[in-house]
This record gives C-alpha cells, structure tokens and sequence, in this order.
C-alpha cells in the first residue's frame, strides 16, 4: 500500500472588479481579469461569458434585461481608455458605438431610452436611440465617486445627482421611462397606467447632508430618495415631490463607509450594507418593526436617541472563515495583481419561493436577498418569520406621511444636570448594547453559493 504524503495546492483566489445587478434584479455583471459574466440572479445560473485578451474591465452596466451593456476600460492595463464608454450589444457579441470624453468617466446610471454619465464635477446625458444624442449637462460639486441614481420603473422620470454644493442633492426629471414590452401570452392583470401629474411642481434641490454625499438610491419609481453621507452612521430618507424628510435610519454609532441602500420593490423596506460586513434591514412602514433606543425619553436633550435601528441584519463571513484549502491566500498571489476587497459586497432584493410554506399547501413568493461578495460569495438571505415579506402583485407600498420628522428643541439644560445626564447616558448606551445582542433578529441564510470562476469551480 502506498501511504506516501500527497500535497494539496490551492487554487487561486477569485478576483472580482465590479459586480452590479441590473434595474429588477433578474441578472447581474460581474468583471474580472479575464472579461466580464452575466448571471441569472436567482437561481444562480451563469447566462454569457467574454473573456478578453489586451487589457482589463472596471465595470460592466446592464441595461435592463436587454442585450445592450455599457463598458468602462479600468484597472492596471485597462482595455479601453478611462474617458471612454463602450456600448456593447451582447446578442452580436461586438461593439456598437463609443463615447469619448476629455476626462476619466467616474459613474454611469441608465434605462430604457437614456444614459448619464458622471465626472468629476459635471454629468453628461445622452438618449439613445437608433443614435445616441447628446441631451443635457449639468455641474455638481467634487464627484470623485461618480454619484447618479436614475429611476428605472415604468413611466418614472427622476434622475439623482450632487447638486453644486456639498451634502445637495439635485433633481431632475426626464421624459417618462417607456414600460418594457410584455413577451409571451398577455398578462392576467392589467398594465400599469402612467400616474397623475403632480398637483404642484416638484423640488430641484434637497440638501440631505452638511458632510459629502456618499450613495445615493432612488426606487424604481422614484418617489423616493435614501441618502448617506462620509460618515456613514445615518441613511436618510426624503419625499422627492415635496423634498421633505420622511425618515432617519441609524445604521450604527461609529464611523463607516456604506457601500448602498436598495429599497425593496414594493418599497415597505429598505437594506444598507457597509465595510463593516453587515447587511442591516429596515422597514418604512408604519408600526413597531424598527427597533428603538431604550433612552428614546432623553431625545430632547441628546437627538441621537431619537433613532431608528435595523430589525434585521446578518453579518457576512470573510473569506478565511469558509473552507479554505491555504492558510494564506496572500501568499500565491503575484506582486502585480489586482487585489480585490473581500469585504466589499452588493445586495439586491429578489422575489422567491418562501422555504416556510405550510406542509400540503404551494409556496407563496416572498421578498429575500441576494448578496454578492468581491471574493465570489452568494449569499441567498430571508427575512425573520413574522415579519412583512410575502410579495403581492402591485407594488409600490404605501410608507410613512411625507411629513417631516419629529424635532425636539435644543434647548440648554441646567449646568447642574449635565454629570447626571452624562452618566445616565453611558450606562444606558452599555445597557442598549446588551438589549441589541439579545433582541436582534438575524436574516436566515437559505443557500450559499460561488460565482465569478467560470472554469468548472464556480
């Protein structure tokens, strides 16, 4: 018998660039060093692969479901120029047409019939057609992030971008988006009719932070608007026909970078993910779900109790903590490589067959998350039992009046109350910590897959 040691190698870590979910969520890009992908969101399912040969990608935007995709050169030996946006037809596999600029393109954002492109401090928009027209430009303050978020539903019009001065955000409405054209047999309800125009004219400006503006989200129908700012403790909430502030969300107490906010289709929730590896859910109807500070009475003195928290959240586990066959995976990575974060995540909402279906009856379709992870994890989350998730036919929930939120007067308290408020509020902030750790409801893992490697591993 031979029981000679055999060695086990392992294989190179994935690298992934960019990862994007298209306006619903049915598929998503993926940009590596060998091309880019396109998958079905769920169930995971690998649609198309091009690989290239010259030079890398830094991101590849879907356009809906359609064959048409928008490409950016990027990396350390990019394929195609930073000042240029490549538009792609994937049914032909070829190039269509290129847009040239005369700086590097920092944000792309489209739909049906228009594409915004991002700079450092400008935002160019085209319609495309037959052709593709130059439409409109527009100044912002420094954009290094390439900031935009254009509403994608169905006679929709809201286009999102840094207004010019810091913490602004301007509005700016396009010609409704044509709805898709239904393929198969005709559908057993009836099409969405176009909504009444608005009684009065909606705001151009909201000013949402006094910091600079870190993400911005709109829904598919652009009624709404969730913001965030470099500090990355609030996501914000506004009405963007009266421009009020609905609600204030509290995604921790210390520093952090957001990566996104996506609001559910029906718009009842809405999920804020962040480099601190965690995924947090929060709900905007009315109603007990998010959970409240247990010094909510001292809000008038210290706003920051007056918060809301996630109900839900998960926290996604590095790479090193799934199987790995190295201890290092630094170590056979070349000099030259680019490195990827592991943290860094995105997190789209999907509607899928509820796992908690009654025995002897059909699964009914619920709301659950996918999360793409930069190390090639995909993450298929369901909300906590008991909570508002079963998809309906409508969307578009009805949320909290846009009025805006509760203010407390600051009013000075007395010098000689300070200690004691001070040392009540450090004894209750230990005591929220212990309240959280027992009460948080976590989101369930229900599958746990790789994608990314499209070699026979992944």
């Amino acid at each position: 018998m031979n029981l000679a040691r055999h060695s086990i190698t392992a294989t190179n870590p994935i690298q992934i660039f960019d990862t994007r979910f298209e306006a619903d969520c049915q598929l998503f890009t993926t940009t590596t060093p060998a091309g880019f992908a396109v998958y079905q969101t769920w169930p995971l399912k690998l649609v198309r692969k091009r690989e290239f040969t010259g030079g890398t990608l830094a991101a590849v935007v879907p356009c809906h479901t359609s064959s048409l995709l928008f490409i950016l050169g990027g990396g350390r030996s990019p394929l195609y120029p930073p000042n240029k946006v490549v538009v792609w037809d994937d049914a032909a596999g070829e190039e269509v047409a290129e847009l040239e600029f005369r700086e590097r393109v920092r944000g792309l954002a489209c739909r049906r019939g228009w594409l915004a492109v991002s700079f450092r401090r400008r935002v160019v928009l085209f319609e495309v057609g037959e052709t593709i027209v130059r439409r409109n430009e527009f100044d912002t303050c420094d954009n290094p992030r390439g900031l935009l978020a254009m509403a994608t539903g169905a006679y929709s019009t809201l286009l999102a971008f840094p207004g010019r001065q810091m913490g602004h955000v301007q509005l700016v409405h396009l010609p409704p988006c044509i709805p898709p054209t239904p393929v198969g047999p005709p559908p057993s309800i009836s099409p969405s009719r176009p909504p009444p125009p608005p009684s009065k004219h909606p705001v151009s400006i909201i000013v949402a932070h006094e910091t600079s503006l870190n993400t911005l989200t709109v829904p598919q129908s652009g009624r709404m608007l969730a913001t965030t700012s470099s500090r990355g403790t609030l996501v914000r909430i506004w009405d963007t026909l009266s421009g009020n502030l609905i609600r204030v969300f509290r995604r921790g107490s210390d520093k952090a970078e957001i990566y996104g906010v996506a609001f559910r289709p029906d718009e009842k929730e809405v999920c804020v993910w962040s480099d601190k590896g965690t995924v947090h859910v929060f709900s905007l109807m009315s109603g007990p779900s998010n959970r409240q500070s247990s010094l909510s009475p001292l809000a008038s003195l210290i706003p920051y109790f007056d918060s809301e928290w996630s109900y839900a959240q998960y926290r996604i586990p590095v790479q090193a903590s799934h199987i790995s066959l190295s201890s290092s995976t630094s170590s056979s990575r070349s000099p030259t490589a680019d490195i990827t974060d592991e943290e860094k995540c995105m997190v789209g909402w999907i509607e899928a067959p509820s796992d908690r279906s009654e025995l002897g009856r059909d699964p009914y379709m619920e709301y659950q998350l996918i999360v793409l992870t930069y190390s090639g994890g995909w993450y298929r989350l369901s909300l906590p039992q008991g909570t508002s998730n079963i998809s309906s036919p409508s969307a578009g929930g009805t949320p909290l009046s846009s009025s805006p939120p509760k203010t407390s007067s600051h009013s000075r308290p007395r010098t000689n109350s300070v200690s004691s408020i001070t040392s009540r509020t450090e004894k209750g902030k230990e005591k929220e910590r212990d309240r959280d750790r027992k009460d948080n409801r976590e989101l369930i893992l229900q599958e746990y897959r790789k994608y990314g490697r499209w070699d026979g591993w992944g």
